[in-house]
Parts: structure tokens; sequence; C-alpha cells
């Protein structure tokens, strides 16, 4: 999302409280011996030693670029959520009811033939409608309603919490526009970076060609394109840049965004999305929404309208005909991701219908697969991750006492969601109808967007949910305080009933921590207790702050990837920072929890071992190269086998458990370890 939703690939299922212990019989450690390589040392590469023998057994699949823990159960869910569609598939249900849209769009969906015969005929009228545009003053209305039917071009426009005044939601603009998502990909001169831009703009006359282009003029158009993306990714902030939320929050009204930016013509702009009231807005980053309005008043018009037609394109291709379909993959699956095969028809499928009805699905997912007591359990799992952190902070050297009051007054405040929201999302006005697969798709974007715009200038409503019941992830959101855990990553290997505190904590409970710490990460901590944008640090408590975290900054930094690829330490620091957080709150949540009660020897692995082998068994998974350049250079995390083997040497627990020494290869001196929550 745009907004500044963090979405760290971690999470939970519920868990076990210590007051339950006196309940229970005899339990499991939970660990699975069958995940370790016992041919690896602990002290020099825990990774392998805690998830080799996982490694062995799930080997990488043409169907995948990673495959990891999470993949896995996020398999296990699709398996389910198939059950449950194809079920009302087969079924006759009455026009217009939930039962009958989730039935008919998987059916349409599955339907190859009529896909095949369709070729690109679905897109036709919308690329017609760009072909016929005639002058430059009609392109606000054209962006507009190209961004409300779900485009996407040159740049986005989202409803969301005011972060200065958190309460209310606030029309707020978003750079974009670009095919490949990040600057990087069109600026950077290393050869891989070369690669992927010459492989792009094949593609994209590849594409061209599909939808009745000749040869020639796909390659122009192609060019024309590429031209104009890259035009927008020098304007661009970069990635790190959008990490700061100040550096990305500029309130104008209205008048003030037509005096800043005069080249586009926001009153036909914004009644053509729907929002005739506007009366102020958050222009995210100011930059390239001027180049947006450079490229509109200067570009020619021909080169204009190849890359709205290609915006098209892009985004319909998912939904044409086979040879769309395959092409498209060709180019995001194998060329960025590594992946040699496409999914099957069945769940892609299966993930179209999810996204397009989300909670309508969780809501049957719910009622069959998640019990009430996990939703109980859970909840009082993070009662006792909160007083740990509690704890924590009011152990903390390196911070004053007025700024301990503010973050223990913050952490009390978090709201906490669980499993599923209490009230559910009505797709009455949704039509799904028997025309086209992509006409669907183009209704539920257009559906969407419209809900979305139902919340400007209104309050934030705390009980919405940003991910769906289903999904297998968590995450913190700033702006309201929340942490959220979905039912569907409530389950094993994050959280497993017969399973001891030492595995739970160790798996779950770090995911909890980490969401928790997410509120005090670099970001996070730029938020108040009310979510509102607002210092309470004092200034040399914030110095404090950035000194220790820039230990993880250096840190990671050092990681070499791939030869001559290294991590990237200042982009990934919140999730770094986040499982440093976690996996200390959790392991003194643990030691809590089984005082009165200690835990025993099971399988050869005393208590503190098995809680550090459940985190490791979070991100046990298998990785392309291809995967490694795509995430290193895209994303907020860090890889699987990092957030082992670099986060654990700062951790003095682990040390202890292991028996680590000087002079071990994964050893690191005292005065070099992070020591921040």
């Amino acid at each position: 999302m745009k907004k500044k939703l963090y979405l760290p690939v971690l999470v939970l299922a519920c868990a076990l409280a210590s007051c339950d212990s006196k309940k229970e019989t005899t339990r499991t450690s939970g660990i699975d011996v069958a995940n370790l390589d016992r041919s690896a040392k602990p002290n020099t590469d825990f990774y392998q030693f805690a998830c080799g023998g996982w490694m062995k057994n799930h080997p990488l699949t043409n169907e995948y670029g990673r495959f990891g823990s999470f993949d896995l159960l996020a398999e296990n869910n699709r398996e389910q959520l198939k059950g449950l569609i194809e079920e009302l598939a087969t079924t006759s249900s009455a026009s217009g009811s939930v039962a009958q849209k989730i039935g008919d769009l998987y059916n349409i969906a599955m339907d190859s033939a009529k896909l095949n015969t369709e070729g690109a005929a679905p897109i036709k009228s919308e690329l017609e409608k760009i072909a016929a545009l005639k002058d430059r003053g009609e392109m606000s209305a054209v962006i507009a309603a190209m961004t409300r039917q779900g485009f996407g071009p040159y740049f986005s426009i989202y409803i969301g919490s005011d972060e200065m005044n958190s309460s209310m939601n606030i029309v707020q603009t978003y750079q974009g526009g670009l095919g490949l998502g990040d600057r990087d990909y069109y600026l950077k001169d290393d050869e891989h970076n070369k690669e992927i831009r010459t492989k792009y703009q094949e593609h994209i006359a590849n594409m061209f060609r599909l939808a009745g282009w000749s040869e020639q003029d796909a390659r122009q158009v192609a060019t024309e394109v590429m031209a104009i993306e890259t035009q927008l990714a020098k304007a661009s902030y970069e990635k790190i840049q959008l990490r700061d939320p100040h550096a990305n929050y500029h309130k104008m009204t209205l008048g003030e965004l037509k005096k800043e930016i005069p080249g586009i013509n926001w009153d036909v702009y914004f009644s053509t999305l729907g929002l005739q009231e506007v009366t102020e807005l958050n222009v995210g980053q100011p930059e390239p929404l001027k180049e947006v309005a450079n490229i509109l008043n200067h570009t020619p018009l021909e080169a204009q309208k190849s890359y709205l037609q290609w915006k098209v394109i892009d985004a319909a291709a998912p939904y044409l005909s086979d040879d769309f379909v395959a092409e498209n993959f060709e180019f995001n699956g194998k060329i960025l991701s590594g992946v040699k095969e496409m999914k099957p028809r069945w769940k892609r499928a299966v993930a179209t219908v999810d996204g397009v009805m989300g909670e309508a699905v969780g809501q049957m997912y719910v009622e069959k697969y998640f019990p009430a007591a996990a939703k109980e359990r859970m909840v009082k799992l993070v009662a006792n991750l909160q007083k740990a952190l509690g704890e924590r902070i009011q152990a903390l050297t390196w911070m004053s006492e007025e700024t301990k009051a503010k973050a223990q007054e913050k952490l009390a405040a978090i709201y906490v969601k669980v499993g599923y929201p209490d009230k559910w999302r009505d797709y009455t006005g949704l039509e799904i109808n028997n025309d086209s697969y992509w006409a669907n798709i183009l209704r539920s974007n257009q559906f969407d967007f419209d809900y979305m715009l139902t919340k400007a200038g209104k309050p934030v409503d705390r009980t919405e949910w940003l991910m769906t019941p289903q999904t297998v992830n968590a995450y913190y959101n700033p702006t309201t305080n929340e942490i959220c855990f979905p039912a569907g990553i409530l389950q094993y290997p994050f959280f497993d009933m017969k399973a001891d505190d030492a595995f739970n904590y160790g798996a779950i409970g770090v995911v909890i921590g980490h969401e928790m710490t997410h509120g005090f990460d670099d970001q996070g901590r730029q938020y108040d207790k009310d979510g509102n944008l607002k210092d309470w640090w004092t200034e040399q408590d914030a110095k404090n702050f950035e000194a220790r975290a820039q230990v993880l900054v250096d840190c990671f930094d050092a990681i070499e990837v791939l030869p001559g690829l290294h991590a990237n330490g200042q982009l990934t620091l919140g999730e770094n920072i986040a499982d440093h957080g976690g996996l200390q709150i959790a392991f003194q949540a643990f030691h809590n929890a089984t005082e009165n009660a200690p835990l025993g020897e099971v399988d050869g692995f005393t208590p503190e071992q098995r809680f550090y082998l459940a985190y490791a068994n979070v991100w046990a998974g298998n990785i392309r190269d291809e995967q490694i350049r795509f995430l290193t250079q895209m994303d907020v995390h860090s890889l699987g086998r990092w957030r082992v083997n670099a986060a654990l040497p700062h951790i003095g627990g682990w040390y202890e458990a292991f028996g680590i020494q000087e002079g071990d290869p994964m050893y690191l001196a005292p005065e070099k370890r992070a020591s921040i929550w």
C-alpha cells in the first residue's frame, strides 16, 4: 500500500499464555529435528544448522523463485480456499449473492477456452479511447478516469490518515507510474539493471504486438514508453527517502496545489475521480508530481498515448488470453524473479477471487478453519509481550525518564487486532457478470476505488483491517498505533497448540514482539501514542537511538548476499530493528512465563536452545539468485538467512544458549553488538 503501512513478512498464531501452564499436560518441544542439519555447527552457520534439513526436504520447484515456511503455509491456506471457492463454483446460487459472485468469478477465471477466443478484444475499447485523444487538455480527465479504473498512470492517489492529525482521513498523492516499480531499475548503470531495462523494453514491444501493433510500431511505442518512465524515475524519490515520514508530508490547500503545480487541471482531475469537495491534501512527493505536469504539457501527445495504452495492456495482461499471460510471466516471473514455471490456472484463479472479494472469502475461511480459542489465547500472549517490552523500556540505561514515560504511554495505547474483523465488508455494489474476465476486474477496481473515496474527510475507522483474515502475514500501522495478526498466520510453524512455551515464544512470540517494536523502530518512533507524526523524544535520547541503530546499518551493509552485491542496511533498518527487538522482548516474556515452572531439556535441546531454533525455522527457505537480486534492490526486509545469521549475533541469550565463544565464526564482540530495545 502507499500509506505508511509496515508489512514485515513475519507472523503468528494463537499462543500459549503462562496462565494456561497449570492446566496443560505434557507438551512436545515443537521442534522438528528433521529441519536440522547436524553436519553444520551452530557457532559457524546457525541458519544452516537450524534450517538445513528443511531446505533439503523442500527443494525449489519451478513455480517459485523463493520458497520458505511462509510459502508452505500459504500453499496450505490456498488449498483450503480452493475447497471453499470450488464448492460455490459448482453450486447454483441466488443472483447478486456473495456466493454467486465468488463462484462465477472463479469459473470465468478458469474458462481458458473463452479467454483464448477473446484475445485482446476485452481491452480494445480502452485502447481505442486513448488513441482517439486529440488534445493535451483532455489529459487531466483521462488520467483521473484511468486512476479510478486501477491503471495507475503517472502517479497514485489514495485516502489515508493525515499523519499530523491521525484521527482524520485526507486525500493524498504518491509517486508512481513506473512499470518496473522502482527508480533504480531505470537509473543504475550496473550490468544487471542495464540488462533488465533492455529486456523490459523488449517485453513492452512484445505486448503491443500481441495487442495488434506491427513489429515496427511496437518497437516505436516501446521506446516512447521507456522514455516517459525514465523521465518519471529521474524525478522520483529513492527508497530510503521514502522511509522518512517528514520528507513525504507536504500538506497544502487545493489553491496552494494549483499554484505549486499548475500544469494539471486539478478541478477536472478531482471531479472526474469523484472528489468534488477537496479543500486540502497531502502531496507526498511534490517533485515527481511536477515532472508529471511537465510531461503532460511538453511530451508529444502520441508518446503520451503510447504510455497510457501500455498502462492498460500491462494491467490487463494477467486476465487476458494465454499468450498475454505467458509474455507477462516471461518478464515478471522468469527475468525479474527467476521463476521457471507459471502457477497453475486454479492457483491464479483463487488468487484473483481472494483479491477481489477478500473479506467475503475470509469470512468463510474463519468460520471453517479458525477456532475461537485461538483468538483468546493470542490476545493473552500479546499482553505478555507488552508487559515484557514495558519492563525492557523501564530498564534502559540510555533513555531518560521523560522519554521512557512517553514510550510506556505509547506501548499501553497499542490497538491489538487478532484473527478477523468484527464487522465484514459489504459487496452488494460489486457486479460480477459473464461478459469477460477483464471486465469484471475493471468493475472490481472501480468498486474498490469508490469505496476508498467514501473515507475522504471522515474520521479514521480504527476497526478497519488492512489485511484479509486468510493472509499469511502481519502488520503494524503507525497512524493508528495498531498491530494486526490475521487468522491465516496463526498456525504451525508459527504456533503449535501441542508445543511448550519455548517453541511458541521463539516463533510466534518473536513475531509479536517484532510488530510491537515497529512502533519504536526508526520510522515508528516518530509517531506518538495517537499515531500523529510528532516528536516525543528528548534531543539526547534521539541521538542515542540513532547511534545504536547505526550499528545495525553497518552490520547489514557489510553482508555480501551475492558476489559483489551487498545488503542495504539503511533500507532494511526498520525490519532489522524489529527483529532485534522481537527477539529480546520474546525471550524476556518466555522467562517470565516459565519462571515458576521451568522447562526441561527435550530432544537434546534446552528450553533456550529450542527458543532460538523455533525462531530460525520461521525463516527456513530456499531462494534463487535472481530473487536475491530482486529483493535486495526492492525489499525493506532482509533475506531470511540474514534475519537469522546477522540478527542472532547481537543477542546475548543466544550466545549463552549455544555456548558461542570468542573466535567462533559467528561470534561478534560485545562492543559491536546492537542494543536498542
